[in-house]
């Protein structure tokens, strides 16, 4: 029960520290948004209409909307934390070091569910993009898989960024080209740019996405080879956080 008390007063402490963060808050949670409505408005002539473009692009900032909460942002906050020698400190309290990582892993699903829900509801409202009532089993196991594994990266990550002025250059690097081949920011379905983002979770975890969100899908939704690639990279996330992570600052 003490266990239990302490992850939701961890994850409180965290969250509550995020959204004392306006800016980290605006650019978290409403930069997605702003940017989907940019895109049907910019791209839905190119794209049949902004019918057809709100129906790609509402799965597609729901993939990079988790992306960004429990990737980038996880892994930047783990790293400017861990150099202000806030993790260090940690280690010298009675606060176990795995509630203190479960804080943010929480934060970060949180402010996930939240973005999801805002472009979900925003796709739904002013465009009519609904997600299939059948399908909804699919889309909670595709946004749970792929919280979690975006999460193992996103520490993953935090152990190879030298420090934290690196952190943004380092991080966004290793992102933003797989956002920009990945059916994310911009429709990529065949060419080598597809092939080589067919090898990265991103393509997959917004191909399971879009799955999803297809009426005429099978079952139910479910894109299972697409979760089980995602899965696969979670597990080598975890697998190299727990070597590379470090508590120590890196001078």
């Amino acid at each position: 029960m003490r266990t239990i008390r302490l992850m939701f007063r961890q994850a409180r402490l965290e969250l509550r520290a995020f959204w004392r963060n306006p800016a980290a808050a605006f650019f978290t949670v409403v930069f997605p948004l702003l940017f989907m409505v940019v895109a049907n408005v910019a791209l839905g002539p190119s794209s049949g209409g902004q019918q057809q473009a709100a129906e790609f692009y509402t799965p597609a900032i729901i993939a990079f909307a988790l992306v960004t909460a429990c990737y980038t942002n996880l892994a930047m906050g783990v790293v400017v934390a861990r150099d202000a020698g806030i993790l260090k400190r940690l280690r010298g309290t009675p606060l176990p070091t795995w509630i203190y990582l479960w804080g943010r892993i929480a934060t970060s699903v949180i402010v996930a569910g939240v973005m999801v829900a805002i472009v979900a509801g925003y796709g739904a409202l002013a465009y009519g993009v609904y997600l299939p009532g059948e399908h909804l089993l699919a889309l909670a196991v595709t946004l749970v898989v792929g919280a979690a594994s975006f999460s193992a990266l996103g520490l993953a990550i935090s152990g190879l960024v030298p420090n934290a002025a690196a952190a943004p250059a380092v991080v966004n690097a290793t992102i933003l080209p797989l956002l920009l081949i990945s059916n994310v920011l911009v429709r990529i379905d065949d060419g080598a740019l597809a092939d080589i983002a067919g090898i990265f979770p991103v393509r997959h975890l917004a191909d399971a996405l879009s799955r999803a969100y297809d009426p005429a899908a099978p079952a139910q939704g479910f894109a299972l080879d697409s979760l089980a690639i995602v899965g696969a990279w979670g597990v080598a996330g975890l697998v190299i956080a727990l070597v590379t992570f470090s508590w120590q600052p890196r001078r």
